[in-house]
């Protein structure tokens, strides 16, 4: 009995190494179209962009052409009279206070021992922007209305360094027109983009490019080590296929010998210890994954929450349930069920159009 004993402790190290579960997180790439955030009739597929500016920014804005700022993915834009319009008012650049200030440069020997300072004088000029967007359909139906910048933020324009503090005082009297412009045409741009950004959030259509990960068994000695890279490339590549303007129809069954692989993990490790656990992690996290990337949020739950039982980071098995409840929200809010189909915008007929016709 001890010589048995005694074998059974020399193996212990060995099975303990044996079971050892080390997970490294493997990184893919997919693609998925946005679906818009807010609520609108599904038939507003077309859009125009009407800018007002006022008389003494005229000149500026007439050099610039902000109306083309406004890139609704998935939407067709129109001159005129398309399903919603942005209507910009931008307004004054106004400078609220101008003043010099000094900088006073200590200037060294090579010792590091100071021998004498430099200053330079540079004016700054306080001033502020406004700009506004309403947004209202084709019946006249207010859908949005937002601040692209107002007045409580105080910008501050620099001018170039000069050795007397008079050039200074001077500059921005004598460029005032060059470094208005240069100013204005800033506020304007970044006005403009965070519109886009805006509109695109919450009515657009886009194709994103996204990198992800899974989690994927790292301890070369476990009987799962060769099976967990398999599915894992099988997936990858499977997954790096999908396209936003292609439906993915025929997708999951590609993907389903991966999918049965992981399903096996978790019944064939279904012990409580650490380890058991640690590999049904990856098995859950895995498959949540993947419905996630097949549209299929009710499926992505249902792991999701089997990750949370598991009780090993159950963390990351509440950030997948919401991420799914979010998808499943966003599907019921659109009445679209998939992320992955085509536009053709050019297709898209104006409310008062009685066919398409091409803007040149």
């Amino acid at each position: 009995m001890k010589s048995h004993s005694l074998l059974f402790v020399l193996l212990l190290p060995v099975i303990a190494i044996a079971q050892k579960v080390d997970l490294d997180r493997f990184t893919f790439t997919s693609q998925f179209r946005t679906l818009p955030l807010a609520r609108l009739d599904t038939s507003y597929r077309t859009y125009n962009v009407s800018v007002e500016g006022t008389k003494l920014m005229q000149n500026y804005l007439s050099e610039m052409t902000p109306e083309k700022s406004v890139v609704l993915e998935g939407w067709r834009q129109l001159d005129q009279q398309g399903h919603i319009t942005f209507k910009i008012k931008l307004e004054d650049l106004l400078p609220e206070s101008m003043r010099v200030q000094e900088r006073v440069e200590i200037q060294k020997d090579r010792t590091g021992r100071q021998i004498g300072t430099r200053t330079t004088y540079y004016q700054e000029v306080v001033y502020t922007f406004a700009a506004e967007a309403e947004i209202v359909d084709y019946k006249g139906v207010p859908i949005a209305n937002l601040p692209l910048s107002d007045r409580s933020n105080k910008r501050v324009y620099r001018s170039p360094e000069f050795a007397l503090k008079p050039l200074a005082e001077a500059y921005f009297v004598m460029n005032a027109l060059n470094v208005t412009g240069q100013l204005y045409r800033n506020c304007v741009n970044q006005s403009m983009n965070y519109l886009n950004n805006y509109a695109n959030e919450n009515f657009g259509y886009g194709e994103v490019t996204v990198t992800d990960h899974m989690w994927i068994l790292d301890s070369r000695k476990h009987p799962e080590y060769d099976k967990h890279r398999e599915a894992f490339l099988k997936l990858k590549d499977i997954l790096f296929g999908l396209s936003a303007s292609k439906p993915i129809d025929g997708v999951r069954e590609q993907l389903q010998p991966v999918i049965k692989y992981f399903e096996s993990v978790k019944k064939n490790y279904n012990g409580r210890s650490k380890h058991e656990r640690k590999l049904r992690y990856a098995s859950y996290f895995n498959l949540a994954v993947i419905y996630y990337y097949l549209d299929d949020p009710q499926a992505m739950m249902k792991e999701a929450s089997g990750l949370i039982l598991n009780d090993y980071d159950a963390r990351d098995g509440r950030a997948l349930e919401q991420t799914a409840i979010r998808l499943k929200n966003l599907f019921e809010q659109t009445g679209i069920y998939t992320r992955h189909f085509p536009i053709d915008t050019s297709k898209f007929k104006g409310p008062f159009e009685s066919s398409v016709t091409v803007n040149k």
